[in-house]
């Protein structure tokens, strides 16, 4: 009964039809619906009501015969629903490869039809195309390569974001099979990560999606293990000799090398690195600066970068006491220690919680110190460590044992009371410390 009233439908259509054909084809012959005018109308309306019904199986060699009879310019529908209808018949012909071939064809460039005569929808055209072609066209790396290619220079950063991914598996597949190099896989991740992070959608789902896409392309690129740091300093080192002040090149160059094994430990690195802090300075880029000047101790060179991130002002206390504290940490271990001293009391008051570490570490930064002079003033400095280390438990009762054991060492070399006695000093007397560029006032304590 459903297909009665169907038809019913469709000859009243068609009646209509043909009565606007005769009377408009006069008029123009030439017009909207083009030289074939009658057949045109008749199977938009044919196609259009199945479609309406769902009834596609019905739909489909009309919309066929109005695709053939109509201009392009009739009916955007026409390429909107023909998407549909060629999808569900290669889902029905799946067996045969070689119909289904011929109906992906088509519908491929029913996609680049559309984007063709309707320009204002060329983008959605031409990604739909791309999901397409992911959707059916099977171990053919190059004809994927090649298409999606084609999609992302022409969107570029309108570019649906998984396309981006599926091009850099097309790319990787072809590098593996030998018929790209690492440098083409290299300037494809490239771009796709350029266009990539210059898309500024503004949908809470696309901006997550457009995240997840970034994460899983950089993610295949590392996997992949395309490019090897040799690759890489072969590719950029001449790019960055003759542009050394480009800063889209020295990101590139750190954003490649971060994520390529074992990478990082290379001059090419340092420079560009140091490109990017020189023209857009930042605590972040100072501190990654430190960090790789102090792994090839370049000392000197560590502490300023170090300096310089914890003096910008955009970083926040917190960060600032960390990174105050690894100064203290790192000048200690190699010998700054009156730096190491003034760096961790700096820490202890910008972050009451590093109190504890950090007075243990001033502890053993006086413990450790050699002073001159008379036998008090020589041996002075060690009441200063112990007090440090009395203040550390204190803060942090983790930090007892080893407190409590450093404290044993120290209280073996405070002078004899005798000693102290020969230079009018008592147990309980105030004295000032100073050593090694350091100063600290502190109590007499003798041995007992």
């Amino acid at each position: 009964m459903k297909k009665l009233s169907i038809m019913k439908k469709i000859a009243t259509l068609a009646v209509f039809a043909l009565t606007l054909m005769f009377a408009g084809a006069r008029l123009n012959a030439q017009g909207k619906y083009g030289a074939d005018s009658v057949n045109c109308i008749k199977y938009l309306s044919y196609y259009r009501e199945y479609f309406k019904q769902k009834a596609y199986d019905e739909a489909t060699p009309n919309w066929r015969k109005a695709y053939s009879s109509c201009p392009a310019t009739a009916s955007q529908n026409l390429f909107i629903h023909g998407a549909v209808l060629l999808r569900r018949e290669i889902t029905k012909n799946a067996k045969n490869e070689v119909y289904k071939n011929q109906l992906v064809d088509s519908l491929l460039d029913l996609h680049e039809q559309r984007a063709k005569f309707y320009p204002k929808y060329a983008i959605a055209s031409l990604n739909n195309k791309g999901v397409d072609m992911s959707n059916y066209i099977k171990d053919d790396a190059q004809t994927l390569y090649n298409g999606y290619n084609d999609i992302i220079t022409r969107n570029k950063e309108n570019t649906k974001p998984t396309l981006f991914l599926f091009d850099m598996q097309s790319a990787i597949d072809l590098f593996n099979n030998g018929k790209l190099n690492a440098e083409q896989v290299i300037e494809t991740y490239e771009r796709n990560l350029e266009y990539l992070d210059n898309s500024n959608p503004t949908d809470p789902e696309d901006i997550e999606q457009k995240d997840k896409v970034r994460t899983d392309l950089e993610t295949l690129f590392i996997t992949s293990k395309v490019a090897s740091c040799d690759d890489l300093i072969k590719l950029f080192g001449p790019r960055y000799q003759a542009n050394p002040n480009d800063l889209q090149l020295a990101k590139n160059i750190v954003k490649m090398m971060s994520i390529a094994e074992d990478c990082q430990n290379n001059n090419l690195f340092l420079n560009a690195v140091t490109t990017m802090n020189k023209l857009e300075p930042s605590y972040t880029s100072s501190y990654y600066l430190y960090r790789l000047h102090a792994s090839r101790n370049n000392v000197d060179e560590a502490i300023k970068y170090l300096e310089q991130a914890i003096a910008y002002p955009e970083s926040d206390r917190k960060t600032d006491a960390n990174y105050t504290f690894e100064l203290a940490a790192y000048a200690y271990k190699n010998g700054r220690l009156s730096k190491a001293y003034s760096a961790a009391r700096q820490a202890a008051e910008l972050d009451s919680s590093m109190q504890g570490k950090a007075y243990m570490l001033i502890g053993q930064i006086w413990g450790g110190i050699a002073c001159g002079g008379d036998e008090i003033s020589a041996r002075a400095h060690f009441w200063v460590a112990v007090d440090y280390l009395q203040r550390a438990k204190a803060a942090d009762s983790s930090l007892t044992e080893d407190a409590n054991r450093m404290i044993g060492q120290f209280s073996r070399y405070y002078p004899q009371t005798a000693d102290a006695f020969m230079y009018n000093l008592t147990d309980g007397q105030s004295y000032t410390v100073v050593c090694n560029g350091m100063s600290a006032t502190t109590t007499v304590r003798t041995q007992k």
